[in-house]
């Protein structure tokens, strides 16, 4: 364990890494990890000031992939996570040492600092032919897994093969490749970070937890951390909306798939794939599978290589419908559910404006019924007789 350099803050200036874009990626991380802005400071107080954990990275019967994403990570970047946050004592693809000499510094790890380093385990372990599909330096991947994972503070999983056994675990499984958890058990603490690759974001995030408060982040019960891999990739999906309203892509290249409808019926196993990708995207979050137009291929997943392929066929169950529901006739469902949606609602408005009316008909009522009868308008008086008119008399000589 070594501390860090006490003047961190001219180190990451002089790699072109500003204390504003330091603060910015603790703040980041905070994010990512689900912690409110208040925890950017102290993780950024936690980088600066707490010891460096000694690291042994062990490739194994992988790709590399892995090891090429790390490298390829920002803010800060790779080198700068080596170089200030951790102390990278053995990684075969960056160590300047070979052959005996880095055999060396890895038995040096070990006898050192016992109980205190971390180990970093990228691709699966192969058992078959007593383990010789993979050595190194003499010595079985089985036996350098066993060797050192056993007395590690913790054991990091990274990528899909190391955590699951991944595509050389795919039956037949000719090499008889293992998860490191299947490989070896007993481990303190196993912390599986699957993917194909693993996204750096993510391996970041538990490191900076870890030295920020000393202890590992919440796990689900295969060991990944559920800041990253509790909600499934359905759930955040940016087509989501469109699974739900039953539109679906037909055909690569289909008015559907320009318009971005939902990819389920071309493959995506974002339903069943528990994982952050949708939030935290690739490459600088420039993007993702399912944002550019491709299916997930549920590569988070225990076994996605025997469960998940054909990767461009749909699953036939869907989650939150019977088992082996086709994903045809949820798109009915969905469609007539979001058909009978409307209708109910016109149904709920006509029958709102109904009640309204009866109602006012009904208080119209009542209020006759309770009004005070209004008083008799009075007789009229009887016209006054009209005067007689003057008789003409006339006298005994016939003179008026």
């Amino acid at each position: 364990m070594r501390r860090t350099t006490p003047d961190l803050r001219r180190e990451l200036e002089a790699r072109g890494v500003t204390r504003r874009d330091f603060i910015g990626f603790c703040a980041g991380v905070a994010a990512l990890l689900g912690l409110p802005k208040s925890a950017g400071a102290a993780i950024a107080s936690a980088i600066e000031h707490k010891l460096k954990p000694s690291i042994v990275w062990l490739e194994f019967q992988d790709c590399a992939g892995n090891t090429e994403s790390f490298l390829r990570a920002s803010k800060p970047t790779a080198a700068d996570v080596l170089l200030d946050l951790l102390s990278v004592d053995y990684h075969e693809t960056i160590m300047a040492a070979a052959g005996a000499r880095a055999e060396a510094a890895l038995e040096a790890v070990r006898a050192t600092a016992a109980g205190q380093y971390l180990v970093v385990v990228e691709g699966s372990i192969p058992t078959g032919a007593n383990g010789a599909y993979c050595t190194i330096g003499g010595r079985s991947a089985l036996q350098i897994a066993e060797h050192l994972c056993k007395d590690a503070l913790a054991v990091i999983a990274v990528g899909t093969c190391a955590a699951f056994g991944g595509l050389p675990a795919a039956a037949p499984n000719p090499t008889g490749a293992l998860s490191v958890e299947e490989a070896v058990p007993g481990i303190k603490t196993l912390i599986n970070l699957p993917a194909c690759p693993v996204n750096a974001e993510n391996l970041t995030a538990v490191l900076v937890y870890f030295l920020t408060y000393n202890r590992w982040p919440a796990l689900d019960r295969y060991h990944r951390p559920l800041f990253a891999y509790g909600k499934s990739i359905h759930d955040a999906c940016e087509r989501r909306a469109h699974f739900d309203a039953g539109q679906y892509v037909e055909a690569w290249g289909d008015q559907g798939h320009r318009d971005g409808f939902c990819l389920y019926k071309v493959g995506c196993k974002g339903p069943a794939t528990f994982q952050n990708c949708p939030n935290i995207g690739w490459n600088e979050n420039t993007n993702w599978p399912i944002g550019c137009g491709h299916p997930c291929i549920g590569c988070a997943e225990p076994q996605f290589w025997d469960r998940m392929t054909p990767f461009y066929q749909h699953l036939d169950g869907v989650p939150g419908f019977n088992a082996a529901t086709h994903i045809d006739r949820v798109g009915l469902y969905a469609t007539g559910a979001v058909a009978a949606a409307f209708a109910g609602h016109g149904l709920v408005q006509i029958t709102k404006r109904a009640a309204a009316r009866h109602k006012a008909k009904v208080e119209a009522a009542k209020a006759e019924a309770t009004a005070p009868a209004p008083a008799p308008e009075p007789e009229p008086a009887p016209a006054p007789a009209p005067a007689p008119e003057p008789v003409a008399t006339t006298d005994k000589d016939g003179e008026s």
